[in-house]
């Protein structure tokens, strides 16, 4: 049954018609926009809903979203507090009502904002043992890059003064070699694989209820960036028809030769659930300052943090992917990460050309098109942030990361800052942008990143009425379709996905307040009244 709402206020982001009062979808997609007439055109046997004139937007994506790791998130101890005494209560608290030996796991810790003096401002595992002494306790930091652990959970993991840094890691040591509790990038690994994890079907429920929060902040699809047993709870959701969310699965970069020997490429499976790119991370995060960088870290003479990838890796790696239909994703937060990423790509869209040129072929994704991303882009060198658009690279950032690390990016990297979240110089240069949250790192909420696009202000109004770095903010219109169209071009989907147009997906939200007439201050405190998917109502706030 064609499905009509009218008497509404349609943004549909479509330069062609770019605003509608009404709509008409049939068996999830859309038929037609245009104004109140359309409830004669299509009929007296079509279902009209009246919309009282509230404003529509299409469906929003979340770009990049760890949809195991925030599914888990909202179990977990709640550790993004303003101070250490504050977080350790939290785990005394959990640890009251949890019997002895049972494993408590957090997250959302951020030592830049303690204040602590010893050794690199970071908390330590007596701390932890002093209020959980039963239980092996495990906090992953808010930037997902760091992790803090007690002496109970690295003796379990049998982490000792013995053991040695992994090449991709760091364990904090004391004077005399002990682990101080704090794990550093691939030294997380070796703690986190002997935590009991859920079940499929386990992790399959706590994606439901991570899927029902995502609607009721408007997000309609997310591209994940988690790993093998994430992707098997979302088949098992897709399969008794529970996942609604429109879900791009990007794939770990280890598991690289598997998906060839399989046969895997972009875009297969369907626009519920499909095949993304190839994951591999360059290097850490400006948190815990293993974010790689061409210069050292303000008032760290000796630390440049980490790069886990060179070109000459990325490469490598890539040219396998490219030549099976996969683009590269490549994490990448500091500038000389950045620079060593581009070029890369500089070498593989040359080596994309020999191939077609070798081999034409009808391919419905020949390695020419393929839409590789930069995850991140935070902080890139002047002369290499003009360059993603010269290789048609799409700059995969989440605002909010801006007015969340601003403190913090001012003072570990002084004045080059000023190249960090560079939003509207790429826009400038014609770089597509995706937009998302890097949840649970970030609020998922899409209102909130829209808002620090908008304004490089906190929600509290910090630092002032300009923001942070004015100059790269940009216009709601340029946030809300990286949120949309940008998202959709990097799954290869803009063709009915992204816009509010015939032919194309009927996924839309309804809104109480308009976020085209409120004051951009507010857009924060936005929140939808209803979303839908697919011609399907999700979600409803009343």
């Amino acid at each position: 049954m064609v499905k009509i709402l009218y008497n509404a206020d349609i943004y549909t982001l479509n330069p062609e018609m770019p605003r509608a009062s009404a709509i008409a979808i049939d068996r999830g997609v859309i038929l037609a926009l245009g104004d109140d007439d359309l409830r004669t055109q299509f009929g007296a046997g079509a279902q009209t809903q009246n919309m009282g004139g509230a404003p529509l937007i299409p469906g929003l994506t979340d770009a990049h979203i760890h949809m195991q790791h925030y599914a888990q998130s909202l179990q977990y101890v709640d550790c993004e507090v303003d101070s250490l005494e504050k977080c350790l209560q939290r785990v005394a608290e959990r640890a009251a009502v949890s019997a002895p030996g049972e494993w408590i796991l957090g997250h959302g810790w951020n030592q830049n904002n303690w204040g602590l003096p010893n050794e690199g401002g970071f908390p330590t595992a007596a701390q932890l043992d002093a209020v959980a002494p039963q239980h092996p306790v495990y906090l992953t930091a808010k930037s997902l890059h760091a992790g803090w652990a007690n002496s109970a959970a690295l003796c379990a993991a049998k982490i000792s003064a013995q053991t040695l840094n992994p090449e991709d890691g760091e364990f904090q040591r004391d004077p005399h070699g002990a682990p101080t509790g704090i794990l550093l990038e691939g030294a997380m690994t070796l703690l986190a694989r002997i935590i009991p994890e859920p079940s499929g079907d386990e992790l399959a429920e706590m994606l439901l209820q991570a899927q029902a929060q995502l609607f009721a902040f408007g997000i309609t699809g997310v591209h994940d960036f988690d790993r093998r047993a994430c992707f098997d709870a979302l088949q098992r959701l897709h399969q008794r028809d529970a996942l609604k969310l429109r879900v791009v699965k990007n794939i770990p970069v280890e598991d690289l030769p598997y998906a060839v020997g399989l046969g895997l490429r972009w875009g297969f499976g369907d626009d519920r659930l499909r095949i993304g790119g190839v994951k591999a991370f360059g290097d850490g995060a400006l948190g815990p300052r293993t974010a790689a960088m061409l210069q050292p870290y303000e008032g760290e003479a000796e630390n440049r943090g980490m790069l886990l990838l060179d070109a000459e890796q990325i490469v490598e790696f890539g040219q396998q992917a490219v030549a099976n239909g996969l683009p590269l994703t490549i994490h990448a937060i500091g500038d000389r990460t950045n620079h060593e990423v581009v070029d890369a790509f500089e070498a593989l869209r040359k080596y994309e050309k020999s191939l077609a040129h070798s081999h034409p072929s009808p391919d419905l994704h020949p390695p020419s098109s393929l839409r590789h991303r930069i995850e991140h882009v935070q902080i890139i060198h002047p002369d290499d942030a003009p360059r993603l658009a010269e290789l048609g690279i799409i700059a995969s950032m989440q605002p909010i990361h801006a007015t969340s690390d601003m403190y913090m990016a001012d003072r570990n990297l002084g004045q080059r800052a000023t190249n960090g979240y560079t939003w509207q110089d790429q826009l400038a240069y014609g770089t597509v942008l995706a937009f998302g949250s890097d949840a649970p790192v970030e609020s998922p909420n899409p209102f909130w990143g829209l808002h620090a696009a908008v304004t490089r202000r906190r929600r509290d109004g910090s630092p002032g009425p300009d923001g942070w770095f004015p100059a790269q903010r940009i216009s709601l219109i340029e946030a809300l379709r990286a949120y949309t169209f940008g998202a959709a071009y990097a799954a290869g989907i803009e063709d009915r996905l992204g816009v509010l147009a015939p032919g194309y997906h009927a996924d839309l939200l309804v809104l109480e307040t308009n976020p085209f007439t409120c004051e951009a201050d507010g857009l924060h405190e936005i929140l939808p009244l209803s979303t839908m998917i697919a011609g399907e109502w999700v979600y409803s706030a009343k």
